[in-house]
């Protein structure tokens, strides 16, 4: 008997490193906002705008954008997103007012989503049956890879470069990462639009329930890691320095958290009771916020959450094509998931500042309780989906 054939793991990676480079962009601001905010004269407040512009558009035009990737197909719309990401920072390099900053962003944020909604399309066509799981939690770790990437390298060449050198350079590097994916991806089926009828609204209730849980999950771990070094600094006396560096690390332990999930489902352990791994959140948000009120207890509780983060993101892209009734609603469904998520993410670390501006930190702990356990709990009833029936593939 043949062994059945192999899933192409050289083009999923470079999918994958597509979804990276967008993702460096998302936080390509991060380590030269200071200099950028003292040069354009830009308030805290309008540099937060552009940082978050990006995801601000996912949060408004995912589901629609998911409609606009199956018209013309995954691997177009990578091309079109990474080249939009390349033009606008290309752009943004010449600008000079807050005005013109947050209205290229705009457009980069148009590319981003573009790009987050066609690359685990491509993965979940690309990949064999036994090897999605894997592949689709491979890729939930995009995002903290390309931000990390970025606040390491950003700092690096924006001393050596400056802030507009640094962004010309990115934009040059997603500009190549647009061609090579142009040329890599296979020719024929790839570069077509998804066949069939186009999903009905009630073929995207379970992607909806997914992106709920996403969206939970997201308003309140994300935050934990966005305003860490906030509460290192003003509660334990670190350094900007010191608190930037110890955030950096603690946010690249999510991808541990995503690629645990490819194993384990490799492994066959169900949806569900990977769900209530998510459970974890809530000591770990005690442990920080409500426990012994150290600055080794509070990192110790933000690791488990960044992995927490990385684990249920993963898991909702992983499951993603258990509960489609059809694969090539894989683009629409990714729309739903997507505009959730950033929805999730735009909106927490403000909830999180009005909370403990409020009521102090201590009051956070059981928000992301509240959050998290109704997370878990749409992820089991994904859970009991996923094991009733398997999308077809026509």
């Amino acid at each position: 008997m043949e062994s059945p054939p192999s899933s192409p793991w050289v083009t999923i990676v470079i999918v994958y490193l597509g979804g990276v480079v967008a993702a460096m962009s998302l936080g390509k601001f991060a380590s030269v906002g200071p200099v950028v905010a003292a040069e354009l004269g830009l308030s805290l407040s309008r540099l937060g705008w552009v940082i978050s512009a990006v995801v601000g558009v996912g949060a408004a035009v995912g589901l629609p954008a998911g409609y606009l990737v199956r018209r013309f197909g995954a691997e177009r719309s990578l091309v079109a997103g990474l080249i939009l990401i390349a033009a606008a920072s290309a752009v943004s390099v010449a600008t000079g007012d807050f005005a013109w900053l947050l209205a290229v962003r705009g457009v980069e944020g148009i590319g981003y989503v573009l790009v987050t909604i066609s690359c685990p399309a491509l993965i979940l066509r690309l990949a064999r049956e036994r090897d999605r799981g894997m592949a689709l939690s491979f890729w939930a770790t995009f995002v903290p890879m390309g931000i990390g990437a970025s606040t390491l390298a950003g700092g690096a060449m924006g001393s050596a470069l400056g802030w507009r050198g640094w962004i010309g350079l990115l934009a040059g590097l997603t500009f190549v990462m647009a061609l090579v994916v142009r040329v890599r991806l296979p020719r024929g089926s790839g570069r077509q639009a998804a066949a069939g009828p186009v999903p009905r609204a009630g073929a995207l209730m379970w992607p909806a329930v997914l992106g709920a849980a996403f969206c939970l999950a997201a308003l309140v771990t994300i935050p934990v890691i966005v305003l860490l070094p906030t509460l290192l600094i003003e509660q334990h006396g670190r350094s900007a320095t010191a608190a930037g560096a110890v955030t950096s690390v603690i946010s690249l332990l999510s991808v541990f958290g995503g690629l645990a999930v490819g194993v384990l489902l490799r492994r066959g352990t169900p949806v569900g009771v990977l769900g209530l791994v998510g459970l974890l959140t809530v000591p770990a948000a005690w442990l920080m916020y409500g426990g012994p009120g150290s600055a080794a207890a509070v990192q110790a509780g933000a690791g488990i959450v960044s992995m927490e983060n990385g684990f249920l993101g993963a898991l909702v892209f992983a499951a993603l094509p258990l509960v489609l009734e059809r694969l090539d609603h894989a683009d629409v469904g990714n729309g739903v998931v997507a505009q959730a998520g950033s929805l999730g993410s735009l909106l927490g670390p403000p909830l999180f500042g009005l909370v403990a501006g409020g009521m102090g930190y201590q009051a956070l702990v059981p928000v992301i309780a509240v959050a998290i356990l109704a997370a878990v709990g749409l992820l089991l009833l994904v859970g009991v989906r996923a094991a009733r029936q398997l999308p077809s593939a026509d």
